[in-house]
């Protein structure tokens, strides 16, 4: 009897559940689909085999997440990949914080469920939407193994000087206040993906990665292994995001509060919210931005012009970093998608070995590919985020090892 290759991935959210089954003999999706709008009248749920079930949609309420993920597990079965399959090896869960007592995936008990409820408080809207899939999947499959991969795993590598906040560390250490950063499944990807591009090892090369999404970050990879990020304590730190400010001087809080007599919700709201590309122009999306570029509109422009003075200043500050940079990798939908985001970022870094070379840029791929000249010193490459095939993977080896 062979042993079981399929790990089903769950993305819980407060009021969505993605998820994709994967067979890991040739990495290869059989299943993926999402829930939307559940607790709504108005929930749907579209799912597509890759196996050759084609796509099917349904609409109606769907009350929660226990009744979502058995819509699921109907939908799998009607494909005959059902989660009672001997095929399925475990499920692997996206969890959004792990604070530094969890630095890499964890078979799920009732310890490590205590702990992710014990980082709800600075992860108040993404632990406990974590936690409710993992119980739902837990009732309905509690014979097979359980997996919690965690977004900030990848960056408790580290280091303290830059993780540390410079406030009193005794009130840091109180109230867990530190920089842990986000997106580690991508940027843990990415930058395996590019050294793989590069014809090299990852712990031989050191890459800037670039996850651009509505949500954005940076990382900097040192042979395989974080050495900082841009998102902190929580993700609203760093690069200007489509929602989401970014840095920020910690005394606009405080300005808003007692001259704006704005409250802590509204603040949290506004900078979250209401800022970022969308509070500059009034628009998230990176494609209708540069359409109205195009059509010379000038809150638009300024917009971008932030958005990218922002992304390229910490390009120049992980270069630093680093020291030695071996290639720049772009992902997530914007970055894998908006040529002129990337073109404007690189621009005017030649003297640091960075250039964009236009034709290849232009060119649109879901391929891994490089985007500068030959004769460029650093590669710039385009690297499409596999979120899903991370966790699987990651899952599976850890199953893998326990048997």
């Amino acid at each position: 009897m062979t042993s079981p290759t399929r790990v089903l991935v769950l993305n819980s959210g407060s009021s969505s559940l993605k998820y994709q089954l994967l067979d890991m003999r040739a990495d290869s999706r059989l299943a993926v689909g999402l829930v939307e709008r559940i607790g709504e009248q108005t929930s749907r749920l579209e799912h597509t085999c890759l196996a050759g079930g084609g796509s099917r949609e349904q609409t109606g309420p769907i009350a929660d997440h226990d009744a979502a993920l058995k819509a699921v597990a109907g939908e799998l079965s009607r494909d005959g990949l059902g989660l009672d399959s001997p095929d399925l090896a475990a499920i692997g869960h996206r969890v959004v914080h792990g604070g530094m007592f969890f630095t890499e995936p964890t078979v799920i008990d009732d310890a490590v469920l205590a702990e992710i409820e014990r980082l709800i408080p600075v992860a108040p809207l993404h632990n406990p939407a974590n936690l409710t899939g993992i119980r739902t999947a837990q009732a309905l499959r509690p014979d097979l193994p359980q997996v919690a991969v965690f977004d900030t795993a990848f960056h408790t590598t580290m280091p303290e000087s830059a993780a540390r906040y410079a406030i009193d560390p005794r009130i840091a250490d109180r109230h867990r206040i530190r920089r842990y950063g986000f997106h580690g499944t991508s940027h843990a990807y990415v930058s395996r993906r590019t050294a793989r591009l590069l014809g090299r090892e990852p712990s031989e090369v050191n890459v800037i990665v670039l996850h651009l999404g509505n949500g954005a970050s940076a990382s900097a990879v040192e042979r395989g292994r974080c050495v900082d990020t841009s998102m902190g304590l929580t993700p609203l730190e760093g690069l200007v995001m489509g929602t989401r400010s970014g840095d920020l001087d910690p005394a606009v809080v405080f300005h808003l509060a007692r001259v704006g007599g704005m409250s802590m919700d509204e603040i949290d709201t506004l900078l979250n919210k209401r800022s970022g590309l969308f509070g500059l122009c009034g628009d998230n999306d990176m494609r209708e931005i540069r359409r109205r570029i195009d059509e010379g509109d000038e809150e638009a422009a300024l917009a971008f012009d932030i958005y990218i003075h922002r992304l390229r200043k910490y390009i120049g500050a992980y270069y630093a970093v680093l020291g030695r940079v071996d290639a720049v990798a772009f992902t997530a939908g914007v970055g894998e998608n908006a040529a002129p985001v990337r073109e404007a970022a690189i621009a005017g870094l030649e003297s640091l070995g960075l250039a964009v070379d236009p034709e290849r840029n232009a060119v649109r791929s879901g391929e891994p590919r490089l985007i500068s000249p030959d004769s460029a010193r650093v590669a710039v490459a385009v690297v499409p985020t596999d979120e899903e095939l991370e966790i699987a993977t990651q899952t599976y080896a850890l199953v893998g090892k326990s048997n």
